[in-house]
């Protein structure tokens, strides 16, 4: 996922997108931001909420809800003012074309 430098919200996002590079998919031992799992993070600076929009691997990965916790973990400890959620979007379909070079590094491909 890349961030947009003209965005009004870029500083808080260069945060997010840092914290979940914290966060693995425990399973491949790879962060979710390499395995091109992060689609989108929302801001709402009224509210203080950050939804971080992101994919699994399959619709049926049965560790989805420890990844989706871990990456409320990870932002709101980087961002202790923020409450963060992880909201799980199916379109676009994920495949392994949106892992990054880092992720296909650390996995031998």
């Amino acid at each position: 996922m890349e961030l947009d430098i003209t965005d009004s919200d870029y500083r808080t996002k260069a945060i997010v997108l840092e914290a979940l590079h914290q966060v693995s998919d425990p399973e491949l031992g790879i962060n979710i931001v390499d395995l091109g799992l992060v689609y989108g993070i929302d801001i709402n600076e009224a509210e203080k909420t950050i939804t971080v929009n992101m994919t699994l691997s399959t619709p049926s990965c049965p560790l989805g809800n420890f990844i989706t916790n871990h990456v409320a973990v990870a932002v709101e400890s980087s961002l202790p003012d923020y409450d963060a959620t992880a909201k799980l979007v199916w379109e676009p379909k994920w495949n392994a074309d949106r892992i990054s070079a880092q992720g296909k590094a650390e996995l031998g491909w």
